[in-house]
C-alpha cells in the first residue's frame, strides 16, 4: 500500500493577509490635532485647492520655482519665508506659533530626499526632490493651544535646492 499523506497545516490565504494589513493600515491612519494634512490636488481642510498637476509625480505643481518662496495661499501671516538655500538649516519662526492652521509649503530640486520639521509641535514629512523638475508640498495642521516660538528644520544633501513659506 502507498503511504498516507497527512493534509498540509492551514495556512491564512494571501488575500486575507492583505486585507488584515489594508485594514492595519486605516486604523493607523491620521488623528488628534498635530498630525499633518496634505494637499496636493485636492482640498485641504482650510479649504485650500492646489492648481492643477501636469506631471505623473504627485509632489509636481506647474510655475513653482525654488529661486522664491512660495507665496502664502490662506492669506495669513508669514511666520518663515526662505528661497534658494541648499544642504541643511534649522531657522527660527519670526513670530509666536498660534491658535488655529499652520501651514508650510515647500519646493525643492535636486537629486535627493528633504525632510522637514516644525518644532515644537513636531509637524514631520519628507519630500522626494527630482533633478530637473521643482517638487512640491503643502501640509497644515490644526493647533488647540499658542507656543512661544518655533522653529523649522530642513535636512537635505547639498544636490538638492529649496525654499519654503510659513504661514499662519
Amino acid at each position: 500500500m502507498g503511504e498516507l499523506i497527512a493534509p498540509a497545516a492551514a495556512r491564512p490565504s494571501f488575500s486575507l493577509a492583505a486585507i488584515a494589513m489594508a485594514a492595519a493600515l486605516v486604523l493607523t491612519g491620521c488623528s488628534g490635532e498635530e498630525k499633518p494634512g496634505s494637499a496636493k490636488t485636492s482640498a485641504s481642510p482650510s479649504g485650500r485647492v492646489s492648481p492643477p498637476q501636469t506631471s505623473d509625480r504627485a509632489e509636481y505643481v506647474k510655475g513653482e520655482t525654488v529661486s522664491q518662496a512660495p507665496k502664502a495661499v490662506n492669506d495669513g501671516q508669514v511666520l518663515l519665508s526662505v528661497a534658494s538655500r541648499k544642504g541643511n538649516a534649522e531657522l527660527p519662526l519670526t513670530k509666536e506659533i498660534g491658535i488655529g492652521s499652520l501651514a508650510i509649503q515647500v519646493n525643492c530640486q535636486g537629486k535627493g530626499t528633504l525632510h522637514v520639521t516644525i518644532k515644537p509641535v513636531e509637524l514631520s514629512f519628507p519630500l522626494e526632490c527630482v533633478k530637473k523638475e521643482v517638487s512640491s508640498t503643502y501640509n497644515e495642521i490644526q493647533l488647540k493651544r499658542a507656543r512661544r516660538e518655533g522653529s523649522v528644520q530642513v535636512t537635505a544633501p547639498s544636490t538638492v535646492r529649496w525654499a519654503l513659506t510659513v504661514e499662519q
